[in-house]
């Protein structure tokens, strides 16, 4: 974890398990004799309002959205990356959820891509169903913020990606109920 990262008003970051968002404003507060610093992010998707103290940042795993030579690894992961899958749900579901903890996009596609295999040789279960939208929001969401184009274009992008090793990126109104 990079401690002591610091951010500025409108970088844009990952907080992790919660997306992506915009640092909209930097504070402090007088609490007893300490002064405690804050960010206030404002996460895209649901317009929630986070603080997130300075002395907390790596512990939440609070993060700057991925660069241009990340992007490219993610891609070529989905290409060519290797996916080994536990057998017993149980231990892979353990494993998966770790993976999505990290905060790292390449261990979120590494989720997706493993659950994507998996999901060719028998039906999901509910729980790890949810866990592939979850995986397929935050790649999408993030990689969209950090090219700064329209969703669409990344789901096109990581379609053909899949698609090279004849896995099919899942559309999302495929996990609408």
């Amino acid at each position: 974890m990079m401690s002591s990262e610091s951010f500025h008003i409108g970088d844009k970051v990952v907080y992790p398990n919660h997306g992506v968002g915009i640092i909209e404003q930097i504070s402090s507060r007088t609490i007893g004799a300490t002064v405690e610093n804050f960010y206030l992010l404002k996460i895209k998707s649901s317009s929630l309002k986070v603080m997130v103290p300075f002395h907390n940042v790596a512990t939440v795993g609070l993060r700057r959205v991925v660069r241009n030579g990340e992007i490219q690894k993610i891609v070529d992961f989905l290409v060519d990356g290797e996916c080994d899958n536990n057998a017993d749900w149980k231990y892979r579901f353990k494993e998966n959820s770790e993976r999505m903890r990290t905060g790292s996009l390449l261990d979120v596609a590494a989720v997706l891509k493993g659950l994507l295999v998996l999901s060719q040789s028998k039906p999901l279960s509910f729980r790890e169903k949810k866990m592939l939208e979850r995986a397929r929001y935050l790649l999408v969401s993030e990689l969209a913020m950090a090219k700064n184009v329209e969703e669409p274009h990344v789901e096109e992008m990581l379609s053909k990606a899949l698609s090279k090793c004849k896995l099919r990126f899942p559309e999302a109104s495929e996990f609408e109920a």
